[in-house]
């Protein structure tokens, strides 16, 4: 299909920025943007999804907590006045000024630009660990989350009408690999929810629900403080989760997973938690990285490139409190990073003054499911009931829109019980571990039949910033 440039709109002769991603940074940028420049420029922004996802609370639509729309907020209705292109960007020209893409029919497009905003987030990040491409799965998108959750339940009921004990028993094991956010709270929550369906059938009242939660660190959540992680921990521990620190996966197989301890683990479930890593697109893009993020200044500038800021997980951003690191990819950065980026190019182009990074962190949330959470607003470490109304405000303060939805979700889950039905929107092989997209399903080979857990209709993971 011949490449397409879109027809210059009314005010074209205004300055051009262009933002490449609409995460937590990219959508923070786009919306400060608009607000700081007032119709004083055009402001287009590229995403291959036409929602912001709001990554904390996957989870939570894995095990049926949240229906899946609520944390995906459109972007029509939270960046009124921009062009909004759907797309994957497949080139950027830094001598010409151009971004390329590619729309999810295959059409392909381009634009100039006299300001660019690079905030493309992250993908699940893929160690070299045998069988993991194959037989595991990651947690980073809705298409990801719905999969699992249509797993979890088939593994249940697959298990209450297996006649041998051994199948029995591995169908009702389910292993997560990676103990930071993503696979803290996805453990915690999906051992509840599985032990909940396991208590419908009869057939399964001698067969235990068995989740084992792996991580090399010494310990559940690293990246926080340990009165936390003991939270997290001993709430883990009280809902049946084996916490096994300092061992992982040393090979994936169809069935099973080989530990580093040795111990082999009939199970058809292996949940892929480890980590992300930035988008390729940073690499493609010739310009100074830094493990495979864009070296910038502390005003998020591109050396060599001023026209050009980036943030979020794509960006190395000088750490001016820990000097000598670059800051995490988390949430909360890319969010500050994406209205430092706003402010930034709203001065540049004569609207403000201009700032550099700096960011103390205002304390961390975990959400693991009823009542049970683990946060430490302002460094006061709070669990229980308290934590978990911290936890629940903080996401519907920091979500875009949605929140009276989401909170009467929460409601409806404290007062009757989850509808535990596979739905079959999503089949395992459009979610392989190795996809460079993950929040759409999209794949980066053709597709492979027999990837998943286990083949359809049998048995069958702290977000980055974006």
């Amino acid at each position: 299909m011949p490449r397409r440039t879109p027809a210059p709109p009314p005010g074209s002769d205004l300055p051009h920025v262009v933002v490449v991603g609409a995460g937590f940074a990219g959508h923070t940028a786009a919306k400060g943007l608009l607000r700081r420049l007032r119709g004083r420029a055009r402001i287009t922004v590229i995403d291959q999804l036409d929602h912001f996802l709001y990554l904390p609370l996957l989870p939570e639509v894995a095990v049926g907590t949240l229906e899946a729309r609520r944390i995906a907020v459109p972007l029509a209705r939270t960046l009124k006045g921009a062009e909004l292109v759907l797309g994957e960007v497949s080139a950027i020209d830094v001598d010409t000024r151009t971004v390329s893409w590619r729309n999810p029919e295959g059409g392909t497009g381009s634009t100039t630009y006299d300001r660019l905003v690079l905030s493309v987030g992250s993908v699940n990040k893929l160690l070299p660990v045998p069988g993991v491409a194959e037989h595991a799965h990651g947690f980073r998108g809705l298409p990801e989350a719905l999969y699992l959750r249509d797993h979890l339940i088939r593994q249940i009921e697959l298990a209450a009408t297996a006649t041998d004990p051994a199948e029995r028993a591995a169908r009702c094991t389910f292993v997560t690999v990676g103990a930071g956010y993503t696979g803290t709270e996805l453990a915690a929550q999906a051992a509840t929810f599985t032990t909940e369906l396991a208590a419908r059938y009869p057939s399964l009242r001698a067969t235990p629900v068995r989740w084992l939660l792996l991580d090399l660190a010494e310990r559940v959540l690293p990246e926080l403080d340990r009165r936390l992680s003991r939270t997290a921990d001993r709430v883990l521990r009280e809902r049946g989760v084996e916490v096994r620190t300092g061992q992982s996966v040393r090979e994936a197989r169809r069935n099973a997973v080989l530990l580093t301890t040795g111990e082999e683990i009939a199970t058809h479930t292996l949940a892929w938690c480890v980590g992300v890593r930035p988008d390729p697109l940073v690499d493609m893009v010739g310009l100074a990285t830094d493990r495979g993020r864009l070296v910038v200044r502390t005003d998020l500038s591109v050396p060599g490139h001023p026209e050009i800021v980036a943030c979020g997980d794509a960006a190395a951003v000088p750490d001016v409190t820990r000097p000598g690191s670059p800051t995490a990819m988390t949430a909360q950065h890319a969010t500050r990073q994406g209205a430092l980026a706003a402010r930034n190019v709203a001065a540049a182009l004569g609207v403000g003054s201009p700032r550099e990074y700096e960011h103390h962190d205002l304390g961390f949330v975990v959400e693991l499911g009823g009542t049970d959470a683990a946060a430490n607003p302002l460094r006061i470490p709070l669990s229980g009931l308290p934590a978990t109304v911290v936890t629940r405000g903080y996401h519907l303060v920091s979500m875009p829109g949605n929140r009276i939805r989401v909170a009467v979700d929460w409601l409806l889950d404290a007062l009757l019980p989850r509808t535990g039905v596979q739905l079959g929107t999503v089949r395992g092989v459009h979610v392989p571990l190795e996809t460079g997209h993950p929040e759409t399903g999209l794949q980066e080979t053709g597709p492979l039949e027999t990837r998943t857990v286990s083949p359809p209709g049998g048995a069958g993971s702290a977000p980055g910033g974006g």
